[in-house]
């Protein structure tokens, strides 16, 4: 099943826009499109089969003046939204004939029936009134080219409408645009534009996406969907208009304050305001988050902790808006939103075994200012039960040290605040599975205890698997050293070495199996070739001392500890290699350190 959006022009010589959502709904085309000819092209791939083809224009029309009575029935819902439709009708040139939303249809031989329960359809649809109903929206957004609109109010409009949509994400039904090349590509180019016409090729694509979630949501919920008109006279399809939307009250320059027989104006609706303020903070979020994870990758990297993945996400427009329903609820004032909504950056690291965990939660309060720190598994446990485990450590870079550091990349992330959760990968696998099946999916009531009892099982049983693979881990350590004392093979190669580390610095975890490889390469550089060679040389490391003047707040992989081990021996040298031409101020503060300095 592939739901269509086509966003189509009056005529052949401006831009059509035309998207595609696969049947789980992810955005799979996107594209602009100008004659009968490139639009039939661009959507014949994923109309052969089932699919649901959602048309921004006139399909039916046989009025010869005014609106149809589908406009006329929806404009009585939405105008007041100024989400009216615009009349359609003979007496103009481009729909005197068949219209071409209708002749498009044809080619593709679609039956365009609203009513019909065929694999093939199309509907006619309006991005206006369904955006209005979808993001609960006191008034449509701005985003269309009309006198007295400069570029960067319609650029702003048209930002807050792609956080919309990306915000569907976990909607019902989800729509995922995030992750594809060519909507990324497409929000890049509406940051960048420089020119309302630049504006108006992404507006198309933008309301193509739009009309291709219309279709998918009135698949998935008829009931929620009204059809206006008929197709005798002309319909349009729209998600319904819920009874307690009201539109938000227009602002009314130069008036003085209402008498006191005077109604009071209304007061602006507060989620909507900390929406459209979240959506033009969002770019900057997402950039904060893209520098987040790097710097995170970059401290466990630089302290050799061992992990799987290091990932980030900026929070969704309408988890956003949830979380600010939920604390206005709770009678939080609109202006501690903000401060109260501290998970907007989110970062996961994803380790292999639970003292990972920890080392990593102390690497974070070293290297970053913490503001909270929780153990939910702890948590749990303290309450005589097994469920969610994870460590969340909420972070943010201190502009002081920062600035002492003289690091830019850092200095950009000053007074962000970034969620940084830290779980194993078997905690990882059961909080995904349980988010997957209890938010997403839908669990009948008499089996919600059921399940409860096997979800807290599996968590007890992945407890148990956790420390298992922690006891493996170090008795593998002690075998691996045992291993490496027979091997007379001179090469260090990454497995000889990291065996050679864990007999050297026992108390060390384990590094990332790419960073032993790494650091191969620059004993290479230095000229050590094999393991003896490599043991004399730090037979003359100290490595209590070492250890004293970097005074670790978190236990440093092995990787670290060679590196910092060869930083001490060999000084300006170790700091020139090619091989850390990537670090060299960051070696230097630290061989001051190991100095005294």
């Amino acid at each position: 099943m592939h739901y269509v959006g086509i966003d189509l022009a009056w005529g052949d010589r401006s831009p059509t826009g035309v998207a595609v959502l696969d049947a789980d709904g992810r955005l799979v085309h996107v594209s602009v499109a100008q004659t009968d000819d490139e639009v039939v092209a661009a959507v014949t791939p994923y109309t052969s089969e089932a699919c649901l083809v959602a048309v921004d224009a006139p399909l039916v029309v046989t009025n010869a003046t005014g609106n149809r009575p589908a406009e006329a029935a929806l404009n009585r819902d939405f105008a007041r939204f100024d989400a009216g439709a615009h009349p359609s009708n003979t007496g103009k040139a481009e729909l005197a004939g068949t219209p071409r939303g209708a002749r498009l249809v044809k080619r593709l031989g679609l039956d365009m029936n609203p009513a019909s329960g065929r694999a093939r359809r199309a509907i006619e649809v309006y991005p206006h009134p369904a955006t209005v109903v979808l993001f609960r929206l006191g008034r449509t957004l701005k985003y269309k080219n009309k006198q007295g609109r400069s570029l960067e109010t319609l650029r702003a409009a048209l930002l807050e409408l792609a956080g919309h949509l990306e915000g569907l994400a976990t909607a019902d039904p989800p729509m995922t645009l995030t992750g594809n090349p060519a909507w990324e590509g497409l929000v890049t180019r509406l940051r960048e534009a420089r020119r309302k016409s630049e504006l108006r090729v992404v507006e198309d694509q933008v309301d193509a996406v739009v009309c291709a979630y219309v279709a998918r949501y009135a698949d998935a919920h008829p009931g929620r969907t009204t059809t206006y008109g008929d197709l005798a006279t002309g319909y349009i399809v729209t998600p319904t208009l819920p009874e307690d939307l009201v539109p938000e009250p227009r602002a009314r320059a130069g008036r003085a304050e209402p008498s006191e027989d005077e109604a009071p104006p209304t007061e602006p609706d507060p989620v909507r305001a900390a929406v459209r303020a979240y959506v033009r903070d969002r770019p900057a979020l997402e950039e904060a988050t893209r520098g987040y994870v790097r710097l995170v990758t970059d401290l466990l990297d630089e302290a050799g902790i061992n992990y799987l993945a290091v990932t980030g996400r900026t929070k969704s427009v309408e988890s956003f808006a949830g979380k600010v329903e939920r604390l206005l609820d709770r009678g939080v004032a609109p202006e501690d939103l903000e401060e109260q909504i501290t998970d907007q950056v989110g970062v996961r690291v994803v380790t292999y075994v639970l003292t990972d965990v920890a080392a990593v939660a102390d690497l974070l309060g070293d290297q970053l200012r913490v503001l909270d720190d929780r153990d939910m598994g702890r948590e749990t446990a303290s309450e005589g039960r097994w469920g969610y485990a994870s460590r969340h450590v909420l972070v943010q870079v201190d502009e002081d040290s920062a600035r002492v550091a003289d690091d830019p990349a850092r200095a950009a992330l000053a007074g962000r605040t970034a969620s940084v959760q830290v779980r194993t990968v078997l905690q990882h696998a059961w909080a995904e599975f349980e988010h997957d099946i209890r938010y997403k999916g839908s669990v009948p009531e008499e089996h919600a205890n059921d399940l409860d009892r096997r979800f807290a099982l599996a968590a007890g049983l992945l407890e148990l698997a956790d420390r298992e693979f922690e006891t493996i881990r170090d008795r593998l350590r002690v075998s691996v050293v045992e291993a490496a004392e027979e091997d007379t093979d001179p090469r260090i190669d990454a497995t000889d070495l990291a065996a050679f580390l864990a007999g050297r610095f026992p108390d060390a975890g384990w590094s990332r199996t790419d960073h032993y490889a790494w650091v191969s390469s620059l004993l290479l550089e230095l000229g050590i070739t094999s393991l003896k060679e490599l043991g004399s040389v730090l037979q003359e490391v100290d490595s209590a001392a070492i250890t004293e003047q970097m005074a670790y707040k978190y236990p440093p992989g092995a990787v670290r500890r060679l590196d910092d081990a060869l930083l001490a021996s060999f000084g300006e040298r170790y700091v020139a290699l090619h091989g850390n031409a990537h670090r060299v101020d960051l070696l230097r503060a630290r061989l001051a350190r190991l100095s005294g300095a």
